[in-house]
């Protein structure tokens, strides 16, 4: 019998369907079993759920055809709901300025060129702010001892060896000027902006007395959702209603980041990625926002993950889709970026093209005038997601040709490259004490591998489709301890309770050395180091000597081969709880609660247990 289809969504009129109307965020308090989930220290229950507005596609945008005959409507694309979360502590990003080991902080700018002196002449008060910033880092070491600090969190304080990214080159040193202890914003004005790549601008009608009147030590969230974009107070008690709201034109943010370094009362510094390779420099307070590779002047692919660059108030890394990793300026202007003369400074690995890492613009280039500041060239594939290291060394990227590719970034130089069990990764993290890896991936399967050790350390099945977002709990996490939690496209969020010592270790492995590269590996590294092959392609850049003593020290490549199932340990997650009906895209574990979101558009967050009386916020994993 034949099936009429149902009527639809909306009238039609002249056999054209009208334009949806704009609709506003909903805010509710789901209840029931279903609506939580208990773990080993505890139920975690749902606090609240936001359904964030899906925007109807822009006027001008081309009508996406529905190849379903029965289709009432047809949806544009999306990335799913990205996470970007930061909460205000003044002490404490005072403390992080003055603590961090960097060239690129303005302070230490001053400091490190020997122009105190000169401050305390022209302005006797910058000196005192010095004396200010200075007190308050003593107190904020104070206050790193608190037990209900994450796991890792000292990690700024462990990392200050580590130099700046760029730090040798002469061409990066800014220049000093008046202001220069003065946050830098964007130009243009993003509410009266005419751009024809911002399609509307919605802030709240009273913002500046929500800001004032806002907790303190609450949370903000950027989130994006299609062609919107939206800031939020999730301390708020009308936190459905975001700050701003920000509609693209024929463009989807992918991907956005908060800069923990500059962050103030009066100052935020956000990036965004786009489908269309635009990046967008937006500063919410103020409402001011810069275009970065407009048009795609220096590459013309989507950006599918963005980031800080650790302990820089200027410089941003962007993946792109055509597997290029690039550098860029917030503060500098854009040119078209032609790849500058390559020179091969060791023999290249005929037979394995994925090993190289082609430096197509170095950091250490002598032309730093306008972006990007760097250019690497990982893949033909897309990059999917790339995470720093805590001790601001080391780089993780993964990609859709099924590698994850560990690199020296501060050198510039590759050092592993692992395959996946099959299909390509989706997502990567770092323990919070930079010793593991997490990745997640096509193959179902969320991996863990040790970077000390170079090796995978075990496998972790549970997911019934491709994992999405994997993520640390910091405040579950000790030296010997360490949850993690995982979402996918089945819908399901995972928790995980990771202990090398309890991992079961198959037969399989009882002949390799406990804590030691395999064989096959080894006998790589042996035949690279005797043939003195580095597996990159680097620009030519006016390099200087010291650059090149500290390239001869580096860490020997390895290219690992897949393990073999029975020679890697397996680890069965201990919560498995479906929450969401739609695939589940975003985690983030803050003190008090998990958040999780969804590619339709849920935000949801689940209080942590109390336990014993004490409070939800803190939970002692030691006490297990």
């Amino acid at each position: 019998m034949f099936a009429i289809p149902p009527p639809p969504r909306y009238p039609t009129a002249n056999g054209m369907p009208p334009t949806p109307l704009e609709t506003s965020n909903q805010l509710s308090h789901p209840e029931g079993p279903e609506y939580s989930f208990q773990s080993g220290e505890g139920i975690y229950v749902l606090r609240d759920d936001i359904q964030l507005a899906t925007p109807p596609p822009h006027p001008s945008e081309t009508p996406i055809v529905n190849p379903n005959p029965l289709a009432t409507s047809t949806n544009p694309p999306t990335s799913g709901v990205k996470l970007s979360v930061l909460t205000l502590n003044p002490r404490q990003v005072r403390s992080q300025l003055y603590k961090t080991n960097t060239a690129t902080s303005n302070l230490l700018r001053w400091r490190t060129l020997g122009r105190q002196e000169t401050m305390k002449s022209k302005d006797p008060r910058d000196a005192k702010d010095i004396k200010e910033i200075e007190k308050d880092a003593a107190l904020s070491s104070d206050a790193s001892s608190d037990k209900s600090a994450p796991y890792g969190s000292d990690a700024s304080t462990k990392s200050s060896n580590a130099p700046a990214f760029g730090e040798g080159n002469v061409a990066l040193t800014p220049t000093i000027s008046r202001d220069a202890l003065k946050r830098r914003k964007p130009k243009n004005n993003m509410v009266k902006s005419n751009s024809s790549f911002v399609s509307r601008v919605i802030p709240h009608d009273h913002l500046t007395k929500r800001l004032a009147e806002r907790d303190p030590g609450g949370t903000f969230a950027f989130v994006n959702i299609n062609r919107a974009f939206q800031w939020l107070d999730m301390s708020s008690s009308v936190k459905a209603e975001p700050l701003t709201k920000i509609l693209f034109t024929k463009a989807h943010m992918l991907c956005h980041d908060v800069n923990q370094m500059t962050k103030d009362e009066a100052h935020i510094d956000v990036v965004m990625g786009s489908s269309a390779s635009d990046i967008i420099w937006y500063e919410p307070i103020s409402q001011k926002y810069a275009r970065i590779n407009k048009n795609g002047v220096i590459n013309s692919t989507p950006v599918s993950k963005i980031k800080w660059i650790p302990g820089s108030e200027s410089l941003f890394l962007a993946a792109h889709h055509d597997g290029s990793l690039v550098v860029y300026d917030k503060e500098k202007e854009d040119a078209p970026f032609v790849p500058e003369d390559v020179i091969d400074e060791a023999i290249s690995i005929e037979d394995d093209p994925d090993s190289t890492l082609n430096i197509t613009k170095s950091v250490n280039s002598s032309n730093q005038k306008a972006n990007p500041v760097a250019c690497w060239k990982l893949s033909s594939q897309p990059i999917n997601d790339f995470a720093f290291s805590p001790n601001n060394r080391h780089l993780a990227v993964v990609a859709e040709d099924g590698y994850l590719r560990v690199i020296d970034y501060l050198k510039e130089t590759l050092t592993d490259v692992f395959s996946s069990y099959y299909g390509g990764f989706t997502c990567v993290c770092w323990s919070p004490d930079g010793k593991y890896i997490l990745t997640g991936g096509q193959d179902d399967l969320v991996s863990i591998w040790s970077l000390a050790d170079r090796q995978i350390v075990a496998r972790c099945p549970g997911h019934d489709s491709w994992v999405t977002a994997v993520a640390f709990d910091p405040w579950r996490c000790d030296e010997k301890t360490y949850r993690f939690g995982s979402v996918g496209d089945d819908c399901k969020l995972l928790l995980w309770d990771f202990n090398v010592g309890m991992l079961h270790r198959p037969k399989g492995a009882l002949a390799r050395a406990r804590g030691s590269v395999s064989g096959q590996s080894m006998s790589l590294a042996r035949h690279r180091t005797e043939s003195a092959s580095v597996n990159r392609i680097r620009s030519d850049s006016n390099r200087s000597q010291g650059m090149q003593d500290q390239d001869e020290e580096e860490a020997v490549f390895i290219n690992h081969p897949v393990e073999p199932r029975a020679r890697t340990a397996q680890l069965p997650p201990v919560m498995v709880k479906t929450l969401d009906p739609h695939p589940l895209c975003g985690l983030v574990f803050e003190q008090d609660c998990i958040i999780t979101s969804c590619q339709d558009g849920h935000l949801r967050t689940w209080d942590r247990p109390a336990r014993d009386g004490a409070s939800a916020n803190h939970v002692d994993v030691s006490a297990k």
